[in-house]
């Protein structure tokens, strides 16, 4: 009678492990989840000008701030009246930031090219040396300029190509790898026209 009990309890644990193995092993029932990425926000444009080290338009997630949109334009000039800012203030699409001068050093307009009052077109010295138009120059005239290598002098190339002529020498720091340094080693050595 041990035997048959054992037998018995052998085949029940049989059928209850067969059981679960036919549960786990079923191919589930109902549609797959899908993930989806998460929803958003388009991002806003601001156009940002004056006291700015390169004046443009840049894009900012929503919430963004005033602080921001002067970090992304390169930070402020020296001339800039940053007492007159609320670097908290939030963007708002579409916006145009006009970061103004300190008094006294608003831009000058000299036929048509707008200089703040301290950076003015000097030419150099030199009679010999012939300034590069930065609106006509190609690949090697640019690379003869301190500080501009065949790639920048491309870039330079490629951003007067997708956003037209400059109308200012220090629209040539809206080039990436052109900062206030290096403008400062060309500024006497380039002109527009």
């Amino acid at each position: 009678m041990k035997n048959a009990l054992y037998v018995l309890l052998g085949v029940m644990a049989g059928f209850v492990l067969a059981g679960a193995l036919v549960f786990v092993s079923r191919a589930p029932a109902g549609n797959p989840i899908v993930l989806q990425a998460a929803p958003t926000e388009a991002p806003i444009a601001v156009h940002v000008i004056g006291a700015v080290a390169r004046p443009g338009l840049y894009e900012f997630p929503s919430g963004a701030r005033l602080q921001d949109a002067i970090d992304a334009a390169g930070g402020l000039l020296a001339e800039a009246n940053a007492d007159a800012l609320n670097l908290a203030a939030l963007l708002e699409d579409g916006q145009q930031l006009s970061i103004p001068y300190q008094a006294g050093s608003q831009p000058v307009i000299t036929s048509g090219l707008e200089l703040p009052s301290s950076v003015t077109p000097t030419p150099t010295n030199d009679p010999n040396v012939e300034l590069v138009n930065i609106n006509t120059a190609t690949v090697e005239e640019l690379d003869t300029l301190p500080g501009i290598g065949p790639t920048t002098a491309q870039k330079i190339i490629d951003y007067r190509t997708e956003n037209g002529p400059f109308v200012t020498l220090e629209s040539i720091m809206n080039v990436s790898g052109i900062g206030i340094s290096t403008f400062e080693d060309i500024k006497n050595l380039i002109a527009i026209n």
